[in-house]
């Protein structure tokens, strides 16, 4: 039995169940036990890649987007400059490197990270040495000023909650307790009136899920940049609106139950982006728009053909093998949704359409 496990199957034992959304957090941040707590997740070595693992242009495409964002809209100076989630901070050095041509973006972009980890804040400073960076625990933290910012599979590791239809009411999935085991069970019936707009589309049995830290992220993201300028590129996997159970666990780039060894896989839930985009106003959303076809609207193409062009052999291929999965409908281009957040008034980021 692993440490946590006992914590939580003790816990459970004494004070009843805990929702999904606790177990979950429980799992990826206990400050002892928690799967962010005790490792480095990303890579070959951890449990899986992401894009800005697999290659450069992901972050490049994403950093011209912003950039010219950031032009559309007047240059303004000073300015945030945000990733939540950074995992190694692969991506915002990408996104500075990439950057680096756009008159005046470098001078007038103060960057911040949203890191909950002190085992990644460590690995990204290493990643980010040369440059000049801030660290913060919330999106809370952010200064008062323009704000662009990237969110790539972030909003997929913030707790969700689980409720099952049951006629016009619904009951919550919780994490309890079977002969001494963790097992999912049901609470009593309740009206729960925050999912009476899903009676119309769900029937008997089904799963819906809410995220509360996710929608209270976005609030804040988009009152920022509703009251003083920016753009947010929202890349996950996840759809328009919550169906079905989605909790999900992934160890040694293999799935995994979630149940089992808590605090040693990562758990994730897929986005529910119509709740995200409904949260960020008064800020304007774009369409939802695959990750492959979003990167394809800013050059990828291009680009890879321009990089490869010095590379041979395994190199080459390897360099083939990345573009493909980014875009590829079959594999990252389709399962991985763009959202972007703008002021109402402006210009979406390149790439996305209102």
């Amino acid at each position: 039995m692993s440490r946590l496990r006992d914590i939580l199957t003790t816990r459970i034992a004494a004070q009843g169940p805990l929702t999904v959304a606790e177990y979950m957090a429980e799992c990826l941040l206990h400050p002892t036990h928690g799967y962010y707590a005790t490792r480095d997740p990303l890579g070959a070595a951890g449990d899986f890649t992401t894009a800005p693992e697999i290659s450069q242009m992901f972050g490049e495409m994403l950093g011209l987007s912003l950039a010219q964002a950031w032009l559309d809209q007047g240059a303004p100076a000073p300015f945030t400059l945000a990733e939540c989630g950074p995992g190694r901070g692969t991506l915002m050095a990408d996104v500075l490197r990439a950057t680096r041509a756009a008159p005046g973006f470098h001078a007038a972009a103060q960057v911040h990270l949203i890191e909950a980890s002190d085992t990644l804040r460590a690995v990204q400073r290493k990643t980010l040495a040369h440059d000049d960076v801030i660290w913060a625990d919330t999106v809370e933290d952010l200064p008062d000023q323009p704000l662009f910012l990237l969110a790539n599979e972030f909003f997929d590791a913030l707790p969700v909650r689980q409720f099952q239809r049951d006629g016009d009411g619904w009951r919550e999935r919780c994490m309890g307790l079977q002969d001494g085991a963790l097992a999912l069970g049901l609470a009593d019936r309740q009206q729960a009136p925050q999912l009476a707009h899903r009676l119309d589309d769900t029937r008997d049995g089904d799963i819906v899920e809410t995220c509360a830290a996710g929608v209270n992220a976005v609030r804040v993201i988009g009152n920022r940049i509703a009251a003083h300028g920016g753009a947010a590129l929202i890349v996950d996997y996840g759809d328009w609106r919550s169906l079905g159970d989605t909790l999900q666990a992934v160890r040694g780039h293999a799935v995994a139950d979630p149940l089992d060894d808590p605090g040693h896989a990562d758990l994730t839930a897929h986005v529910d982006f119509e709740a995200l985009a409904q949260a960020a106003a008064p800020a304007a959303h774009t369409r939802l728009t695959p990750q492959g076809v979003f990167l394809e609207r800013l050059g990828i193409t291009a680009r890879a053909q321009a990089l490869a062009k010095g590379l041979g052999g395994a190199s080459l291929e390897t360099h083939i093998a990345a573009h493909r999965r980014l875009t590829h409908p079959q594999e990252m281009g389709t399962l991985f949704k763009v959202l972007g957040l703008y002021p109402e008034g402006a210009s979406p980021p390149p790439g996305l359409e209102p």
